[in-house]
């Protein structure tokens, strides 16, 4: 009776008895190989001096049939040899989720990358905010980032997309709009930033990737754009960017209108940020809101603090000693000046 060998699930089979495997290779024997499915099980495993057979389940499958003997006179192990999925996730519910593929139902998806930022203009003037969670892929790169970007004293802008990009962009339109103040003396309009923006982003064709909402006030009034990557853009009484734009949106549209008071803005804004952060996996942390009105910007930097420490250590945090320094050497540095006498003259 030939010994049963244990296969584990490894992608292929490891082989035990080395002098077989030799003896079969030197006869021009190679070993099988094949794919195994999720949740298969192997009945037994045996061997003679000329095949190798595996069962699983039933019927049993034979290897090299041409060199096999009449299966009757195979004598099998007995043992029931059971695999389990080494390591990984446990696929105990593949079954029921292939019912589900099958009957149309796809599995949920997540969005990774995010941003919330929103704009509205009432009675005085315009008022703008911004979430605070900068992401990098999966990972919240920073808890409490601006996305508020000052642009002249009377316009800001909120950016969202590449952090980089939207920095660079307002940034050098900032510096543009200053130069421009010196020049004429007068204060900037925000259709000139606007112009500056969306010429600049027209002219990369989407690859400066900043979507932005624009807001401020000017001689002719209160004005909010929204800027897209492309260099499109639009102008409204109320506006959302970003992956909880969405969010931010339904709260506006339900309950936005004109003449609002600066108390009920800065309420509205707010509830359209938490809208945001709170249903989008990008957006988060704090909210920061920019009130912009005839002479005067109020920016409120946290004005809400939706996610608080639920723990922090009473006692601190401590942190191992460091390295301490064992020897201290000092090497006083001298000029070395050396004054040669005599010599040909400068010529003049």
């Amino acid at each position: 009776m030939s010994k049963a060998v244990h296969v584990p699930l490894k992608g292929g089979f490891s082989f035990d008895l080395c002098k077989r495997n030799e003896m079969l290779l030197k006869k021009g024997i190679h070993a099988p190989s094949f794919t195994l499915r999720k949740g298969m099980r192997f009945s037994a495993v045996g061997t003679t001096d000329s095949t190798f057979v595996l069962a699983l389940a039933d019927p049993i499958v034979s290897f090299f049939d041409n060199l096999s003997p009449p299966r009757s006179s195979l004598k099998m192990s007995k043992a029931s040899v059971h695999v389990p999925l080494k390591g990984g996730f446990s696929f105990d519910l593949c079954k029921r989720n292939e019912m589900l593929l099958k009957k149309g139902v796809h599995a949920p998806s997540f969005l990774k990358t995010g941003t919330t930022i929103v704009g509205l203009i009432f009675q005085d003037g315009v008022i703008l905010g911004a979430d605070t969670r900068a992401t990098e892929g999966p990972i919240v790169a920073d808890k409490n980032c601006e996305k508020i970007h000052y642009m002249a004293p009377n316009i800001y802008c909120c950016g969202a997309g590449t952090a980089a990009d939207t920095e660079a962009v307002t940034d050098m339109v900032s510096s543009q709009l200053n130069l421009h103040r010196y020049h004429t003396g007068r204060e900037s309009r925000v259709v000139t930033a606007l112009s500056l923006l969306k010429s600049h982003l027209f002219s990369y064709q989407g690859y400066v990737q900043a979507a932005l909402v624009l807001g401020g006030v000017d001689v002719t009034g209160p004005h909010l754009h929204t800027i897209y990557p492309h260099g499109s853009t639009d102008t409204l009484p109320f506006a959302t960017m970003g992956s909880g734009s969405l969010a931010a949106m339904a709260v506006f549209e339900s309950k936005y209108h004109e003449g609002l008071t600066k108390d009920d803005g800065i309420n509205l804004v707010c509830e359209a940020i938490c809208s945001g952060i709170f249903n989008d996996l990008g957006s988060g942390s704090n909210v920061d809101v920019c009130v912009i009105t005839k002479g005067q910007t109020e920016y409120l930097r946290n004005h809400q603090l939706p996610n608080p420490r639920t723990y922090v250590n009473a006692k601190g945090y401590s942190f191992p000693k460091k390295t301490e320094v064992l020897s201290t050497k000092i090497t006083p540095l001298r000029a070395m000046v050396e004054v040669i006498e005599g010599g040909d003259a400068m010529e003049e």
